[in-house]
Parts: structure tokens; sequence; C-alpha cells
């Protein structure tokens, strides 16, 4: 392959030799990063919550500081994507396969099986909305706003190349250009591949767990890998056709099925209870923001924090590179307020709007009708969540092939935008990577979630998450720091 970087060459060869040793040795991969996981997780726990709290109180701080007015490119430059189509892509981009996962799966979880307190109970219910809240609300957007912020500054302000080296420039100044801005690529390069591996895998299970609930195909991992190849095909197909065209118009597509299908809920589901549980969860939210925020748990520790919300602020920060580059991509011509409250806050009300009609459906009906969901999600997995409630209703069979069809989309963009994103990183901060550069990658980080699963299953995905967020962490408080050091200059 010619002309190909340093940082690409690197990238590869280090991720082909761990996706070896997971082909080869799936269960010493296991071991071995499940003990450093563990270990991550017990040393460093309280540094993601206190990383992941103060980048949402940096975003909200510059919605009012006096650096709101910049644009993010030349003074009076156009937006280069409408309104409707900015949330679409950054929307599809930011939580794809995971919100879909989860939605019925994670509130009916707490619901089970609470942080504290018995479960089955209003109380278990009402936490329950809380950390669904909580997970998928202000702090994972707060880290993809400003990861994206300090790229697009750097990108469209400055003129700098799409690489997340680039947008530490001011603070470590031609450093970047060597073996110090090179080593920060390949970081970003393997949370991104991780981080989308992840849900990549989650995909795969939820398409299985979907196929072998409503046909007789048996949900084993032989036949989610047989997914993936075949997933992968098609968003490869759709990476080479560009950002302007695969990306723009799957996104889109994502949207109108992902809004049919609350709709179709909203509708036959128990309508007024929903709304009921999304306006008193939301202050509820707000209420215990807070405290949340700083919640370690250190005299009632039970494994909670650990398995939710410290996977889930690692998950993030896994996802920051590859979402904060792809949202810096779409973002040209905005204004650094317009651009935080649009990122920070739209997708936030949106998710959480999204757990209170699957999630409120699900628990709605265990609490008033006793349909036995939890016994179906803990004999056959959370991957048939959604389709053991979607059965419940009229057409449900009908709704589950169209969530079968949001979840393929779901994955064919994820994988599409994370391709063009590693293109990018690869090949000197590219706008527009190879062809071939983008198909390399996206047999890696498709390779990386069959390995993932084949040496460990849901618990193997979020090992690879965790693992490839530490040093991403402290790389994303180099960019604000960055940032700030830039954006204090011009406003000097």
């Amino acid at each position: 392959m010619r002309h190909t970087t340093p940082v690409f060459k690197v990238s590869c060869s280090i991720a082909t030799v761990f996706l070896v040793w997971g082909a080869v040795r799936p269960v010493q991969l296991a071991d071995v990063t499940g003990a450093i996981q563990s270990w991550l997780l017990n040393a460093f726990g309280w540094f993601y919550l206190l990383c992941v709290t103060g980048l949402l109180m940096t975003a909200v701080a510059l919605i009012f500081s006096r650096y709101g007015d910049i644009p993010l490119g030349r003074d009076g430059e156009r937006a280069e994507f409408p309104l409707v189509t900015w949330f679409a892509m950054l929307f599809c981009a930011g939580m794809g396969i995971g919100l879909v996962f989860w939605g019925v799966a994670e509130p009916t979880a707490h619901y089970y099986h609470p942080p504290v307190g018995e479960g089955h109970t209003p109380a278990a219910a009402a936490l329950a909305f809380r950390y669904a809240f909580l997970h998928w609300g202000l702090h994972p957007w707060a880290i993809f706003t400003m990861t994206a912020l300090c790229l697009a500054y750097v990108q469209f302000r400055k003129g700098g190349p799409g690489l997340i080296s680039a947008g530490c420039r001011s603070l470590l100044g031609d450093r970047v250009d060597g073996v110090l801005g090179r080593t920060i690529d390949i970081f970003a390069v393997f949370a991104t591949v991780f981080g989308v591996a992840t849900s990549l895998g989650l995909g795969a299970i939820q398409i299985s767990g979907g196929l072998s609930y409503l046909f007789p195909i048996p949900n084993t991992v032989a036949t989610q890998l047989v997914i993936i190849v075949i997933v992968t095909v098609l968003f490869l197909i759709s990476a080479l056709t560009g950002i302007q065209r695969g990306i723009k118009y799957l996104s889109n597509l994502n949207m109108t099925l992902a809004v049919s299908l609350m709709i179709f809920l909203l509708a036959l589901g128990p309508t007024a209870f929903i709304m009921d549980v999304f306006v008193t969860t939301l202050g509820d939210y707000i209420q215990t923001l807070p405290s949340t925020s700083f919640s370690m748990a250190p005299f009632n520790d039970t494994g909670w924090l650990d398995d939710w919300t410290l996977f889930y602020w690692a998950w993030w920060i896994a996802w920051a590179p590859f979402v904060g580059t792809f949202i810096a991509r779409i973002s040209r011509g905005r204004t650094i307020r317009e651009f935080v409250l649009g990122v920070l806050f739209v997708p936030t009300l949106f998710c959480a709007l999204w757990f209170s009609i699957f999630g409120g459906t699900a628990i709605a009906l265990e609490m008033f009708d006793q349909t036995g969901l939890q016994q179906v999600i803990e004999t056959q997995g959370k991957e048939v969540a959604l389709f053991t409630l979607l059965e419940q209703f009229p057409l449900g069979a009908v709704m589950s092939g169209l969530a079968l069809l949001l979840i393929a989309t779901f994955f064919i963009t994820s994988g599409d935008s994370a391709t063009f994103v590693l293109g990018m990183f690869t090949s000197n901060g590219a706008m527009n990577p190879s062809n071939t550069i983008k198909f390399t990658w996206g047999v890696i980080q498709s390779f990386a979630a069959a390995v993932l699963l084949w040496s460990g299953g849901l618990k193997g995905l979020q090992t690879g998450s965790i693992l490839a967020a530490f040093p991403f962490a402290f790389i994303m408080l180099l960019l604000v720091a960055s940032l700030f050091k830039s954006l204090k200059a011009e406003k000097a």
C-alpha cells in the first residue's frame, strides 16, 4: 500500500497482533484483559468519574462564556449541513446501536436489580429511569461535545489537519509533529477500534437475538459472526461512497426508522404513563445530577457501579475520538455556543424520551400486567428485550422486523462513520481518506468485534472499551487545556 503513514503502519501492526492473539487464544485474552479491567476500575474509577463530570461542567461554562460567539470556521461562513440533517448525523454516530440495545434492557435490568433497595418496587422503577437518563444524558454528550469542539476549532478556525494530535498543538507545540503526536494518534486509533467494536458486537448480538426470537435461527456466537461479516460488507460499500452520500442518507433513514418505532409505542403503549415518566424523571435527573455525578458508593460497594456507570463512562470515552472527529467534520460554520447547545442538549432530550417510551412501556407492562418479561430476558438474554416488548402489541412481528432493520442501519452507520474517521487518523488528517485505507480499517474493526465476542461475549466487549478508554482520557484533558489556551489568545 503506497503512501501509508507511520501511524497507519504501527496501528495496523499492533491491532493485527492483538486480534491474532484473540483468535488463537481467546480464553487467555479474556483472562488477561479481565484482570487489567478489574485493576483499572478499582484503582481509577474515581478518575473516570471526575474526568467526565469535569468535561460536562466545562461544556456548560462555554455556553455562557465570552468565547461562545467564535465560529468554527471563517468569520461569516455558513454551516455545511442543514440543522435537521446535522442533528440526525451526530445522533446516529453518537449513540447508534447501543440506544436500541439498551432502550428496554437497561431500565428493566435496573428495575429488577437496582443499585440499592429491593427490585420490582416503585422506588426501583424511579431509580431505573434516573440512572438510564444519567448514563445516556448530559455526561456522554459532554464527552463528545468537548472532544469535537477541540477538533473542529483546530481544523476549521486554525486550518489544522483532522488529527487528535493537532488539537494539542497549542499546548505541546511542534512536538505534535514528532513521536509524541504520533503516539497520541495511535492511542486515538485504538480507542476508536475497540469503542466501535463494542457497538458492532452489541448490534450483532441483538440482530442474532431478534432473528432467533422471530425465526428458527440459533442465537449463537457463530450466527453473530456471520452477521458481522454480512453487515461489514454493507457498511464498506457505504463507506466507499463518501460522507455526502452514504453516511448522510443512512443517518436520515435511521432517524426516520427510530422515530417511527417511538411513535408506534407511544401511541399504542401506556401513553400517559410514558409522559409522566419522562417529565418526572427529567426533573429527578436534574435535581440529583450533582450527587450522582460524584457518587462512587465507597460504603456500599456491590459492584453495580463498575458494571454500569463506570463501564458507560469508559465506553463513551473510548467512543470520543471517533464521535468527536465525526461531529467536528459535520459542524463547520457553527458558533461555539450553537455547537455546544446543539450537541449537548438536543440528543440528551431525545435519549431521555427514548428511554421513557421503551423502558417506560416495558416497566408498565411488568408492574401492571405481569407479562413475564423478566423471565424471558434472564433466560434468553438482554438482546431479546426489545423484541419481547414489541410482541405484546398489534403488528408486533412487523415492528420487530422494522427494529431489526433499524439495528442493521445503525450498524452500517457506525461502521461507516468509524471507517471514515480511522482513515483520517491514519492519513495525516486527510478529510477524504483513500478507499484502500478505509477498507482496511473496516475489516480490522469488524474483526475486533468478532474477536471480542469470541473471547468473552458481552463481557468481552465491555472489557475492550474500558481498556481502550483509559489512555485516551488523559488525551482529552490535553485537548481541552489546549483549546482554552487558543481561545484565550484569540480573545486577548
